[in-house]
């Protein structure tokens, strides 16, 4: 009896040890890839069987792509056409472009700013990770995309994917080399876009020299019931615009002497500085008038006596939250050149009723108001050397190069391009960002592609890019213009 039990104890030892074997044997075969927040390898490389489309249709994190699809009737890329690498943005990456972007949703996002977004995205090449020729890690290889710009694909040395490696913005790869039956696809957290290494064409220029002028005299008036009080000792210059002339309307008044400027040099920009006190920054116009009259004296305006604006206004900001409000009086300058003391008047937008508090010369911690000049040798030349107009189609996209502007006599990161005006029928774009007047590139820009115009696919005609080029030492080409016709 004893011998049989110890026969049945080492029977169940073995069955026992048997059956956890065989239990860790199914649990390593059926470990699956996890998803991983930041990346999901696909090292072997099984095909999808089936299209690009349909994978993205049968993918839920994929269904705002399929929505973009849909509404650029891109179908026939994604489905048919072969030999292509799609980035797929996921709907995290479009959830947060819409908000970078202040679009409601993707019915939101302008058509022809849609198209050439998903254009960026398809490669004209198959690209896959797995091939022995992308072995090598952190290389980036440029590809072109289907909209014309240049996509930099590399890995790193554990074969995360990146895209633009080496530029002045680049992304992980969320899934790598699905293979649809019409090319290879990437999953990316992220809509993205090509931004060269250009740097910055907004940063101070350490070569140049400012000189600043002080507020001599500041005060605000207040209408209505109010129109007879003086406030020029008040620390803040008050404004805000209800009806014009009312009980809380109130405008600031400013007087500058244009004769303290003393360095010597050739002005090449000019701008007005208001420490900000407070802002409700509704994103409204703030307007900045010059007035006819030097006469006035902060110890005794008001409302009753002030001498307003007669002419239209000399430059505007929208409001924002921050520390000081600029504006730009380049053009003002070169427009009068004015020389002793000129009267200023700011403003808010009519009937915006927003409260703008600014430093006034009386506070007792805030700068008070000035006027900044920034100042160059002007010994440098600047040499248009080419310029060539373009034509784009209705609803398409056009990358500007150097064969549409070439600027010589500085080096081409040094020679800056400000935005004077910009066709009504499309928009200007570098990288991700949509260019205004007031907005810069450089050279460099052109030279690597990085600009974009795309047409609004409504209004057909010519229009005119104008703008203007500075170099570090304060050479300036004026009125540069681009006739752009959309067909």
């Amino acid at each position: 009896m004893n011998f049989i039990s110890k026969v049945m104890r080492e029977v169940k030892n073995i069955i026992t040890h048997l059956l956890m074997g065989i239990s860790i044997l199914i649990l390593l075969f059926s470990c699956e890839i996890q998803e991983s927040f930041n990346y999901d390898p696909a090292p072997d490389n099984t095909k999808l069987n089936m299209s690009a489309l349909a994978y993205i249709k049968s993918n839920d994190s994929l269904s705002m792509l399929n929505e973009a699809i849909e509404r650029a009737q891109f179908q026939e890329m994604y489905a048919e056409k072969t030999g292509l690498t799609f980035i797929a943005p996921n709907n995290e990456a479009f959830r947060a472009y819409l908000k970078e972007n202040k679009y409601s949703s993707i019915a939101a996002i302008p058509l022809p700013i849609l198209k050439n977004i998903l254009r960026y995205h398809t490669v004209k090449d198959e690209v896959n990770f797995n091939d022995p020729d992308l072995a090598p890690s952190n290389r980036p290889i440029a590809y072109e995309t289907e909209n014309g710009q240049t996509m930099y694909l590399s890995h790193t040395s554990t074969y995360v994917g990146l895209i633009n490696e080496g530029t002045n913005r680049q992304w992980q790869i969320r899934t790598s080399n699905l293979v649809p039956t019409n090319g290879v696809m990437h999953v990316v957290n992220f809509v993205v876009f090509y931004s060269a290494p250009t740097g910055d064409a907004n940063a101070e220029n350490p070569n140049l020299v400012q000189d600043t002028i002080f507020v001599k005299q500041d005060a605000y008036v207040n209408g209505g019931a109010e129109s007879t009080k003086n406030f020029g000792t008040d620390p803040l210059l008050r404004i805000k615009n209800v009806a014009g002339n009312g009980d809380y309307d109130r405008k600031a008044f400013l007087m500058f002497d244009f004769d303290d400027f003393k360095k010597e040099g050739v002005i090449t920009e000019i701008k007005m500085q208001l420490a900000v006190s407070f802002t409700a920054a509704k994103g409204v116009d703030l307007d900045l008038f010059e007035t006819p009259s030097t006469s006035w004296s902060e110890s005794s305006l008001n409302f009753s006596n002030a001498v307003f604006p007669t002419t239209p206004r000399i430059a505007s900001i929208k409001t924002s939250k921050g520390t000081n409000f600029k504006f730009d009086l380049t053009d003002y300058y070169k427009e009068k050149s004015p020389n002793g003391l000129k009267s200023f008047m700011l403003d808010g937008q009519a009937k915006s009723d927003e409260t703008d508090d600014i430093a006034s010369k009386e506070h007792p911690t805030l700068a008070p108001p000035m006027i900044i000049a920034t100042l160059a040798s002007g010994d440098s030349e600047l040499v248009l050397e080419g310029k060539k107009d373009f034509d784009v189609e209705n609803g398409g996209m056009y990358v500007l190069s150097n064969d549409n502007l070439l600027v010589s006599g500085a080096s081409a990161g040094d020679i800056i391009y400000t935005v004077e005006e910009v066709p009504t029928f499309g928009w200007l774009i570098k990288g991700a960002e949509v260019l205004k007047k007031g907005s810069r590139f450089s050279q460099l820009d052109l030279d690597l592609k990085n600009m974009v115009f795309i047409h609004d696919g409504e209004t057909l005609g010519t229009g005119l890019l104008v703008l203007t080029a500075r170099d570090k030492a304060g050479a300036i080409l004026d009125n540069i213009e681009l006739n752009i016709s959309a067909k």
